[in-house]
């Protein structure tokens, strides 16, 4: 559509300003288990016009209103009242979380009438294989998948609403800092219910560079000093946790994590139904949410290769929520990123290439890394690869099944293998941080299980006769690789193992046998 082409073509920036934007002029109510919708809408809009709303369920059914004018939402607050309650006492901490009743609720009742629910998480992975084998080519069974994981428009609201109410809290301490998702909240990549990352930054910097300049004295606030930026970044967020957890409405689970490399506080927001993780501003980190972005909008084969590859990895067991020696979603999507880049033509530039088309805006050196890159999508040359996802999939594992991981790493500024500088078994080279591995974690036995499941399902997708299981009605192309493998027929497995250290395949049948089992509970319950 038109509408999609116009909101594809915006910075980075520009969509996420406008987004914190949006978030600002919102307002999360509690409804009236007998909702009528037109009454709701027609008392809010007594208090200014709204732009846009919709409504989920979370234990009850929420509207989320988004006002046009800020002010609104002031008038809306002058009219609620504290909750009055015998048994509790209150934290009179006015937020923008509301509830309503009903002021008589039997003549209301009768006027009910049915609401849309917006979705908030995806269809269970059986659900999902259903569907897949009704497809009519493994291209269309990805972007199915695609449509039903990806983050809707009504979720990114409720991301950005959760960060701007986590933001009111900052603002009682800090007045110009900011909260702002990260990671794959924004990046394209990510899926419904995953968690929400945010950060917290105190340098509104657009508002200082011209002031400064002006008048004779050189002008700085007295503040308090500290040994180490760490430090300050732990007592802030050990402030801030503490602040959620004592006066924050639907904030509870809260734990501080402050010794981690980058420290953090996660809680849950029952408000909202999202997991949060916070920490404070981490520049690098959205720069890798900004180059994601860029090479998701650049082309649609990317999100629905990566989408695939990442439903498939957890299915498999090959990546966990957990943190351990797994491979992380965020390492697959850079091998993905890596894989397209070698395609010939390429189907999306290297980082270096992406480097030389930067003007001056979009320089950027932070911590002495240049993380300089293009932010104007229309500056790009569209690829001219042609290659279809049915092709994309089966050469990806068939890449990677084959890949020379003992003596080659992968480096997406370049676009090509470069001799692994340090023993890891996996090395990617951090795309910003060029001295970091961001698959450091990861172990030989689960890296050999990578690849022992890449062949498979290379050989699977090889070796397949649609025409055949779609009669027989048995999972086919991508369908028939999210089914975990070894259920069929063991010994299939175990001939094209050959080449793999024993003690690699003790483990791996091990593994499976534990992964047939945990992760059939895991889709079931994801």
């Amino acid at each position: 559509t038109d509408a999609e082409v116009n909101t594809r073509k915006k910075t980075f920036t520009e969509v996420q300003t406008e987004r914190s934007e949006q978030a600002e002029r919102t307002v999360l109510i509690k409804c009236p288990p007998k909702l009528n919708e037109k009454k709701l809408l027609q008392y809010l809009s007594s208090h200014g016009n709204i732009e846009s709303h919709f409504f989920f369920e979370n234990r009850g059914i929420h509207a989320v209103i988004e006002f046009s004018e800020k002010n609104s939402i002031a008038s809306l607050q002058d009219a609620i009242g504290i909750p009055s309650s015998a048994e509790h006492h209150v934290v009179p901490f006015k937020s923008r979380l509301f509830t309503f009743t009903l002021k008589n609720p039997v003549s209301q009742a009768a006027e009910e009438t049915p609401v849309h629910l917006s979705p908030q998480s995806h269809i269970p992975v059986k659900e999902l294989i259903q569907k897949l084998c009704d497809a009519d080519s493994i291209s269309s069974q990805m972007y199915l998948l695609l449509n039903e994981y990806q983050l809707t428009e009504e979720n990114i609201k409720l991301r950005f609403l959760a960060c701007s109410l986590v933001r009111d809290f900052a603002r009682a301490y800090f007045p110009d800092s900011t909260v702002k998702p990260f990671g794959s909240s924004v990046n394209t990549f990510g899926k419904l219910g995953c968690d929400v990352d945010m950060f917290l930054d105190f340098h509104d910097i657009r508002k200082h560079g011209t002031k400064m300049k002006k008048g004779p004295f050189e002008m700085e606030y007295q503040m308090k000093r500290l040994p180490s930026e760490r430090l300050a970044t732990q007592k802030i967020l050990s402030v801030i946790g503490d602040c959620l957890d004592n006066f924050g409405p639907g904030c509870v689970g809260i734990q501080k994590i402050l010794n981690a490399r980058c420290p953090l506080v996660k809680f849950s927001h029952q408000p909202t139904g999202f997991q949060c993780d916070l920490s404070v501003s981490n520049s690098i980190a959205i720069k890798s949410s900004e180059l994601l972005y860029i090479y998701g909008c650049l082309d649609s084969r990317v999100r629905a290769l990566v989408f695939s590859v990442r439903c498939w990895a957890r299915i498999h067991g090959l990546t966990n929520s957990v943190p351990g020696t797994w491979i992380t979603n965020f390492s697959l999507t850079m091998m993905v990123m890596f894989f397209l880049q070698k395609r010939s033509p390429p189907i999306i530039p290297t980082l270096d290439q992406l480097k030389e088309l930067a003007d001056e805006k979009d320089k950027h050196v932070i911590g002495g890394y240049d993380c300089s890159f293009v932010s104007d999508l229309s500056k790009i040359k569209p690829t001219k690869n042609t290659e279809t996802l049915d092709v994309l999939l089966g050469d990806f594992f068939e890449y990677f099944g084959n890949f020379d991981f003992r003596k080659n790493s992968i480096n997406l500024r370049k676009g090509r293998e470069i001799n692994k500088p340090e023993s890891s078994p996996l090395y990617i080279w951090n795309p910003f941080e060029q001295d970091l591995n961001i698959s450091k974690n990861v172990n030989q036995p689960q890296l050999e299980k990578f690849v022992a499941m890449a062949r498979e399902s290379a050989w699977i997708l090889q070796k397949e006769d649609k025409t055949q299981q779609v009669i027989n009605k048995e999972p086919w192309g991508l369908a028939a690789l999210l089914i975990p493998f070894g259920k069929s027929n063991p010994s299939k497995m175990k001939n094209r193992m050959k080449g793999l250290g024993s003690e690699t395949i003790r483990s791996l049948l091990d593994s499976l046998k534990l992964n047939n089992a945990t992760s059939l509970q895991k889709a079931a319950g994801k």
